[in-house]
């Protein structure tokens, strides 16, 4: 049985891209965006949920987030998860409604900001390399047991390193789109 999975490592590099896609979402950029809230947790019920899961989030103008709870207990929760998450949102409590301007963003803001969108793609640029890597050594195991030559495994493995590219030029395309959103230029 053959190693090689020409398909699992495209899925598993089209992964590492809707992953990165995922995480420069979640920057914010002076724009309200739903997924500026994606990762705040609320301790409700005695449990952490996700805010999504006890609100709805909208956003209702360019500079401003919605917020409404469906549990008029959990608007306080809501509010402290909020608050701590760490994102520099302030809600303004308005009964069941959390109103959250998005303020602007000052000059070192946006380079940090630029700064861990320059992470993020680094991590998914090493996920596919690993991807290419798992391919490669894959490849070398089925030449070893005979499934087929070294053409064969020479031709395979120019096809993964066409594939890396590619995958790669697309997180490079992404994070630069997304640096230069940030930096507002």
């Amino acid at each position: 049985m053959a190693a090689y999975n020409k398909a699992d490592l495209e899925r598993r590099m089209t992964g590492a891209v809707e992953s990165l896609k995922h995480d420069l979402g979640g920057l914010r950029t002076g724009r309200a965006s739903t997924t500026l809230l994606e990762p705040v947790t609320v301790e409700v019920y005695g449990s952490h949920m996700p805010l999504n899961q006890v609100a709805t989030v909208s956003a209702p103008e360019p500079r401003m987030l919605s917020v409404q709870v469906w549990d008029k207990s959990n608007v306080g929760p809501v509010d402290k998860a909020i608050r701590s998450a760490g994102l520099g949102l302030n809600p303004i409590v308005d009964g069941q409604n959390l109103r959250l301007p998005i303020p602007d963003l000052t000059e070192e803001r946006r380079k940090e900001l630029a700064k861990l969108a320059s992470k993020y793609a680094e991590a998914a640029r090493v996920a596919v390399r690993n991807v290419r890597r798992d391919g490669m050594d894959s490849l070398k195991t089925d030449e070893k047991k005979g499934e087929f030559g070294e053409d064969d495994r020479k031709r395979h493995e120019a096809d993964v390193q066409k594939l890396t590219d590619a995958t790669i030029a697309e997180i490079d395309a992404a994070a630069t789109a997304k640096e230069k959103e940030i930096l507002g230029k």
